[in-house]
């Protein structure tokens, strides 16, 4: 035989054996349970043909006597590279058709090379989590005769991704151990209601240790991390899961070498919204909708919700004339001041847009920190100042549009106020070191008590204080750079964030400090 086609046949088949991942059984049983399989959700993400698998041949072979294959198991792990909306990115995937995902079925290399594939060609990372990911299982002990001190495999390669390329992940099954740790340790971890969970241990686990007995769903479903802090989207399905990531990534560049991509908008810069005159009421007891001043003022369809779990406390991705940024806003349905997990999603948020490049929008409306017994408990002061903390060490340019209230610590920390942050209050602005309302009575309690009729006092002091809180005092000592009507409030951060972007090619490169997790 004078060439190789023998054994580039039997690299078809091995490749065709992969293909049938754990089996017919085991995949009749994947779809049973309503989820597609590893191969499908690749399938299903990327641009059609586009996948390079690497790896399809590693597995579990077992060999006749005479030395033929008889039979093949895939490792359970799919990686290679494919393109999501014409750009190339490293992705993996678990395949829990085969021992449900489970390290015992689990060639880590792989893991890895997918890992060191994104970190060393700066492309951006999707990991497609089900199972434990890599985890490990009791019965590896009796296999391999001893036990270890743990390790996290790649972890040096996942920490540093980081700081390196926008990493993604998904909870598309059941999610535990190690699979949950590299689920958060990501830049947008999404979770599909009802099919996917994440915990740190599974309930056979949980019930051992504590006596709680609890389902998949119970532990870790979607209604345990709707608030939770350790999830950033929850997806109707797997479908729309896909759409995320992709939209996700759309924002960001490949690497933290590049500046964000930057597309043709159809939409008017100079655009004015007539109903931004009449957005926020006379009355500062009543709230606004947040969302018509985000479509107002941003790329029409661009804005993407970002760590959906802060409360009152907005923090998103959107475009002005089709300049990815990132967004600070405040939901009043939902609240007015900055809680614990408010200035954590607004952490996570200013350490994304510091790491890529984004430019900063706030369109600040911050009562303050949150008080109260409640808020004393969680701690919200260190996680709030921590969060100033994150927009003190951002370099990359801000700018503000003073909505309503600028009140306290939390509000002050809304931007740096100590650099160059290009700013416009509404006529609506309310600043101050607290609210007049809830000041009155501490600041003049002598004066109150002593009054024949303390309302009629308070309201006479309320009328005066009034007079001075007016923007327009404010702008006359140029303490507030610009008041502006609202509807302008397009065209200027459309004006802005141009300039933005002629500074950020100097920021390029890594982070000043590691991106946290």
């Amino acid at each position: 035989m004078s060439d190789w086609q023998p054994e580039v046949d039997e690299i078809a088949r091995r490749r065709a054996l992969a293909e049938r991942m754990g089996g017919r059984e085991k995949v009749a049983r994947q779809h049973a349970a309503g989820r597609l399989t590893v191969r499908e959700r690749i399938e299903a993400l990327v641009d059609p043909g586009s996948f390079d698998e690497v790896g399809a041949l590693a597995g579990t072979a077992r060999y006749g006597e005479s030395g033929e294959l008889e039979g093949f198991t895939p490792a359970n792990f799919v990686a290679g590279t494919a393109r999501i909306d014409g750009r190339r990115v490293a992705l993996g995937g678990d395949d829990f058709t085969v021992r449900g995902g489970a390290a015992d079925a689990g060639i880590m290399e792989k893991q890895i090379y997918a890992e060191r594939l994104a970190n060393e060609l700066g492309l951006p990372l999707v990991r497609l989590i089900e199972g434990t990911g890599g985890g490990g299982s009791v019965k590896m002990l009796e296999q391999h005769g001893f036990t270890y001190v743990p390790v996290n495999p790649g972890w040096d390669l996942v920490v540093d991704n980081l700081s390196a390329v926008p990493v993604v992940s998904a909870c598309l099954g059941p999610v535990a151990g190690l699979g949950a740790a590299r689920a958060v340790m990501s830049h947008l971890c999404v979770l599909v209601e009802g099919a996917g969970q994440l915990f740190v241990a599974g309930p056979p686990l949980v019930k051992h240790a504590t006596g709680a007995d609890l389902t998949k769903e119970e532990l870790g479903g979607a209604a345990v991390h709707r608030r939770s802090g350790a999830v950033d989207r929850l997806a109707r399905d797997e479908e729309d899961a896909f759409r995320l990531i992709r939209e996700f990534l759309a924002y960001l560049p490949s690497t933290v070498d590049e500046l964000p991509p930057v597309i043709e908008s159809s939409d008017d810069p100079a655009r004015r919204e007539e109903s931004l005159i009449s957005l926020v009421p006379r009355n500062r007891r009543l709230p606004y909708k947040l969302r018509p001043l985000l479509d107002a003022v941003f790329d029409t369809g661009s804005v993407f919700d970002y760590a959906c779990y802060g409360g009152s406390a907005y923090v998103g991705l959107a475009r002005l004339d089709g300049h990815p940024v990132g967004v600070l806003a405040t939901d009043p349905y939902r609240g007015a001041t900055l809680t614990a997990d408010g200035a954590d999603a607004m952490t996570r948020l200013i350490d994304l847009c510091e790491t890529f490049h984004l430019p900063v929008v706030s369109l600040t409306d911050q009562a303050g920190m949150v008080i109260g017994l409640a808020g004393e408990k969680r701690g919200s002061i260190r996680h709030g100042a921590r969060a100033i903390t994150a927009v003190y060490q951002a370099r990359v340019p801000m700018a503000e549009v003073i909505v309503r209230r600028v009140f306290g610590v939390g509000g002050a920390g809304t931007t740096n106020r100590h650099r160059l942050v290009r700013r416009w209050a509404w006529p609506s602005g309310d600043w101050g070191s607290l609210p007049v309302e809830g000041g009155i009575e501490a600041a003049y309690r002598a004066e109150i008590e002593a009054s024949d009729d303390p309302e009629a006092h308070i309201a006479e002091i309320r009328e005066r204080l009034d007079a001075v809180r007016s923007p327009f005092r404010t702008a006359e000592k140029f303490l507030v750079e610009d008041v502006i009507d609202p509807r302008e409030t397009r065209a200027r951060l459309c004006g802005w964030v141009h300039d933005a972007y002629r500074v950020l090619p100097k920021l390029l490169g890594r982070p000043s400090f590691g991106t946290r997790p």
